[in-house]
């Protein structure tokens, strides 16, 4: 899974890869919106290659509008992230998971 993928191709090849007739049906990614106004991901790493890796918590605050925070917690991957910041969010988390589980 190359990073010059499209990035949501990426994530959808990376959810494939993780679908093997039982994961899916426990696991899975959640994005959803927040109030303030922003969005929020889940991305569950149980049975995955990365369930016993850790993301420590980042945050970058440029402004209101313009924010993202990440980390895991319980063997999955959250984000949270400014209206405008779900494209960097995701990113982190493929960065991450390349770096990681090469």
């Amino acid at each position: 899974m190359s990073n010059s993928q499209p990035l949501l191709d990426w994530l959808q090849s990376w959810y494939a890869q993780q679908c093997d007739g039982h994961w899916e049906h426990e696991w899975g990614v959640k994005i959803a919106t927040l109030d303030n106004p922003g969005w929020t991901i889940e991305i569950d790493l149980e049975e995955t290659d990365l369930e016993e890796c850790e993301y420590p918590r980042q945050e970058v605050n440029r402004s209101t509008q313009d924010w993202v925070c990440a980390w895991t917690a319980e063997k999955t991957f959250h984000a949270a992230c400014g209206p405008g910041n779900l494209t960097e969010a995701l990113t982190l988390f493929r960065t991450w998971v390349t770096t990681t589980a090469s």
